[in-house]
């Protein structure tokens, strides 16, 4: 495909590192993306943690099983974490290729297996394709531009995709985040496709990033099961689960 001459030119990432940790920047002070240096399969920032809400809404055998997708790569963390700690076939787009490429050098991200890829490409594209139509269990939607100032992907079209890409038992989670953003409007979109009764909302971090859930055509656990759950992922993985769980709210009216 030929580039578009109109399109705005992909700004180039760039590296920080503090304390033991290293940061993925795209060119401003703001944060993509962290990784502590000795320890790369760890989620190191709070945010991406509770991007991992979804495992609440599977069924405790099921964790590590099926494709997981992550919507923008970041600084790999989630698809580090699904591949790596939870051994799911996983696959990655990310539009930017700098982004790819810094992963690559700075992130330890996998080499590309039957397992695991890394797709170039514009999100949208990705959730639209009919081919791909129920072929993912797991989706993380963590799209962001130079700025973070909101979601660069956000309408109910595009949920409305992300829901058709999910197989029937499938489980989202999305980071809605930035100055600009508008969580009830994005919650709104997002129940518009994926149905109220579906949707969830967590507790925004200190830093505003809010985590939204959604699951496609199963029941919300109650909360006895998030409970058992939540022990079970703690036992297993590490995650502080519990502590998430007074945190999940159901949509306001």
């Amino acid at each position: 495909m030929s580039p578009n001459p109109s399109a705005p030119a992909l700004p180039t990432a760039t590296i920080s590192e503090s304390n033991g940790v290293r940061y993925l920047h795209l060119g401003t002070q703001w944060v993509q993306g962290a990784m502590r240096i000795d320890k790369p399969l760890a989620l190191e920032l709070e945010y991406v943690q509770r991007m991992m809400v979804w495992l609440l809404l599977r069924q405790g055998g099921d964790l590590g099983k099926g494709h997981a997708v992550q919507l923008g790569l970041g600084s790999g963390a989630i698809t580090r974490y699904c591949h790596g700690k939870l051994g799911m076939n996983t696959t990655a787009v990310e539009l930017n290729p700098s982004v790819i490429d810094a992963c690559r050098t700075w992130f330890h991200l996998p080499p590309e297996t039957p397992r695991f890829t890394v797709i170039q490409q514009d999100a949208a594209n990705f959730v639209a394709d009919p081919a791909r139509a129920e072929s993912v269990q797991v989706l993380c939607v963590d799209l962001y531009d130079r700025e973070a100032a909101a979601p660069a992907i956000d309408s109910v079209a595009f949920y409305a995709d992300c829901r058709r890409l999910l197989s029937q038992e499938g489980v989202m989670s999305v980071n809605v985040f930035g100055r600009d953003s508008n969580l009830a409007q994005s919650i709104r979109r997002i129940a518009a496709a994926f149905g109220r009764e579906q949707v969830r909302m967590m507790e925004p971090t200190r830093e505003g990033n809010a985590i939204v859930m959604a699951i496609k055509n199963q029941p919300f656990p109650d909360p006895q099961l998030l409970t058992a759950r939540a022990r079970n992922i703690e036992t297993r993985f590490r995650l502080p689960a519990r502590k998430w769980l007074p945190m999940i709210r159901s949509l306001p009216r």
